[in-house]
């Protein structure tokens, strides 16, 4: 099984989620980054998307941590659309997985959506 942390569309429930579901993924925590991202709304979709940037000036981000059987990861990845990508996520308690991240250059075109702390809530604020 590999880890990965999603942040976004593939939450559950959410858009996306069904391509993890499909290839046998199975939802193991909720959890939070490391206080080390920036979080974007990204002028793409639909679905809407967000991205995670490292950054000096980050906050802890929620996050979903799920686990895929190795087989289907190639696949799951290789299905993700620039400007995002896998890479490796810090997470709170020190330790880290793969997980979403988008590539530096797409945030400026995009919402900073760092205070909301999630991409739920940020989904919630849009809705009211």
């Amino acid at each position: 099984m590999v880890k990965v942390a999603v942040c976004g569309a593939h939450m559950s429930g959410l858009p996306l989620n069904a391509q993890l579901t499909s290839r046998g993924g199975r939802l193991v925590s909720v959890t939070r980054s490391a206080a080390a991202y920036r979080f974007y709304a990204l002028p793409v979709g639909p679905p809407h998307r967000p991205g995670m940037v490292r950054s000096d000036n980050g906050a802890a981000i929620e996050l979903e941590a799920w686990e895929l059987p190795a087989s289907e990861f190639g696949s799951f990845v290789a299905g993700i659309p620039a400007p995002l990508g896998i890479g490796t996520i810090e997470l709170a308690d020190g330790s880290s997985m793969q997980g979403f991240v988008c590539e530096a250059h797409a945030v400026g075109t995009a919402t900073d959506i760092t205070a909301y702390g999630s991409w739920r809530s940020y989904l919630a604020a849009l809705r009211q």
